[in-house]
C-alpha cells in the first residue's frame, strides 16, 4: 500500500535548530501556511540568554522553557520541548480548525504536515512502520508522543517473564 502523505507538503522542521533558538525562525516560515487555516496568525516571541544558558518561547502568556539551569538536558530532552512547544504553539491556534500540524518522524529527521483527523488515520493507516506515523508531539520523555514499537529485548524479557509466572501458577 501506497503512502497518503504528500511528500511535498512536509515541512523541515530539524528538532536541534528548533532546541537552537530556532523556534521562532520555524514558525515564521510556516506562517504563511498557518494563515491558510487562522486569520491572523498570533505572534511568537523569544528569550535568550546566552550566559545562563537560558532559552524561552513566549506565547500568548505562555511560556516554553526550550533549556535552563534549572531543566536537565541529558538525552536530547531540549530537543523534545522545543519540538512540543512549536508544536502546541501552532496547535494552540487551530483549535476552531478541522486541521493540526502534525509531527513526522523526530530529532534531525523532524517534519511537519497540516492534516486533518482524517487525513491522518488515512496517513497511519497507509505507513508500515509506526515511526513515520503522524503525531502531536508531547513531553513525555523519550519519545515525545511519537509512535514507536517497543524494542525486541523488552519484548523477550516480557514473554520470558509471562512465562516463568505461568509455570508457579
Amino acid at each position: 500500500m501506497g503512502s497518503t502523505l504528500d511528500s511535498d507538503k512536509l515541512i523541515p522542521l530539524d528538532a536541534e535548530d528548533l532546541a537552537e533558538s530556532g523556534i521562532k525562525k520555524a514558525y515564521d516560515s510556516i506562517r504563511s501556511e498557518l494563515s491558510r487555516f487562522v486569520p491572523q496568525p498570533a505572534e511568537v516571541q523569544e528569550a535568550v540568554d546566552p550566559d545562563a544558558p537560558r532559552y524561552v518561547v513566549k506565547f500568548r502568556g505562555k511560556e516554553y522553557a526550550i533549556y535552563s539551569p534549572e531543566l536537565p538536558d541529558d538525552e536530547g530532552k531540549s530537543w523534545g520541548r522545543a519540538a512540543h512547544a512549536l508544536f502546541s504553539v501552532v496547535n494552540d491556534q487551530l483549535t476552531n480548525s478541522e486541521y493540526r500540524l502534525y509531527a513526522i518522524n523526530g530529532g534531525n529527521d523532524l517534519f511537519g504536515i497540516f492534516l486533518t483527523q482524517r487525513e491522518c488515520e488515512a496517513a497511519r493507516q497507509s505507513q508500515v512502520r509506526r515511526e513515520d506515523w503522524p503525531y502531536l508531539p508531547t513531553l513525555e520523555h523519550p519519545w515525545y508522543g511519537q509512535p514507536h514499537r517497543e524494542p525486541p529485548a523488552k519484548n523477550f524479557l516480557k514473554m520470558l517473564a509471562d512465562r516463568l509466572l505461568d509455570r508457579k501458577s
